[in-house]
């Protein structure tokens, strides 16, 4: 990966932007994939070829496991693996762009799981961004498809689920692999579960008949390249040098622009967005706000020192 001066601060900003860019793109680039694999094909290969990118990373650092297995699998399995899955099987019969809404809860999840299974201290504002996002959330996906549990409730789910294990991979890095380099957990946790998803992608699905004897999937390959090496492998690493090299509060605005950029290629592709959509995006977005301060003056102090 080239080398990036972070200390300018528009390179920061560029690189931001490119973040939310690439990451609120996997959605609509999933949902291009599916045309042509299923969502088991599309979450296996997204997650062999991101492990087989790292490869020259986790392997130079395969002593760094030692002692942190346990963690490094979970990890792998929550912050990678089974989203993976969850994500690509959601997508199957929801809109990409409220996938991508729904996938800011991971700000949320991380709270709770915090607070339920580490004993993270909250605030007031945390705990109302909570009840906000959750409001947003039931609104986005429907409160008669969940009461009734109905099909687009049930795969709307599938997304909140993976949501969850994001925030426990979250918990999980920050008690446990904090000594780590985020590198380091990234290319290892994704050695635990790639070489898994590659045998499951080469015996136990249709992925390669698929590839020769459909001419016209090549563009859905092409698209699963996309989201596994830059959606996917280049563009945590850069995450993690961008919270590295600036502020947690500035690279946090990524959560923020994601939906953005997810709900603006379902647009494009034609998916209708209703007002209520909207708005119930903005509660979510809102809540998500307060559940990242630690309190409004930590907050607007934080930002003061970026400036």
């Amino acid at each position: 990966m080239p080398k990036i001066d972070f200390s300018h601060k528009p390179t920061q900003w560029v690189v931001l932007g490119l973040l939310a860019l690439t990451w609120g793109s996997s959605f609509i680039l999933m949902k291009k994939a599916l045309v042509f694999f299923s969502s088991t094909e599309v979450a296996s290969f997204r997650i062999a070829i991101a492990a087989l990118v790292l490869l020259p990373i986790s392997l130079r650092n395969l002593s760094k496991i030692k002692g942190h297995f346990w963690p490094l699998l979970a990890t792998g399995l929550f912050g990678n693996a089974i989203p993976a899955f969850l994500f690509a099987l959601a997508q199957t019969q929801i809109p990409s762009g409220l996938t991508g809404i729904l996938n800011s809860l991971t700000s949320l999840f991380t709270l709770l799981i915090g607070v339920v299974l580490f004993r993270s201290k909250t605030t007031f504002a945390q705990v109302s961004g909570v009840l906000i996002a959750l409001v947003g959330a039931a609104g986005l996906i429907g409160f008669d498809n969940l009461f009734q549990f109905s099909e687009y409730g049930r795969y709307s789910l599938l997304v909140v689920a993976a949501s969850g294990m994001y925030g426990i991979a979250v918990n999980t890095i920050k008690a446990e692999l904090s000594e780590m380099r985020p590198t380091h957990i990234t290319s290892l946790s994704f050695l635990m579960t790639g070489p898994i998803c590659a045998l499951y992608l080469i015996f136990g699905t249709g992925f390669f008949h698929t590839a020769s004897n459909n001419h016209e999937s090549w563009i859905g390959i092409f698209y699963l390249s996309v989201l596994a090496i830059v959606g996917t492998a280049a563009a945590v690493i850069m995450f993690n040098r961008l919270i590295k090299e600036t502020t947690a509060i500035f690279a946090s605005t990524v959560t923020y622009l994601i939906p953005i950029v997810a709900v603006g290629w379902g647009v494009l592709d034609g998916e209708l967005i209703s007002v209520n959509d909207l708005l119930f995006m903005l509660l979510i977005l809102t809540g998500i706000f307060l559940i990242n301060m630690k309190s409004p003056l930590v907050y607007f102090a934080g930002m003061l020192k970026r400036k």
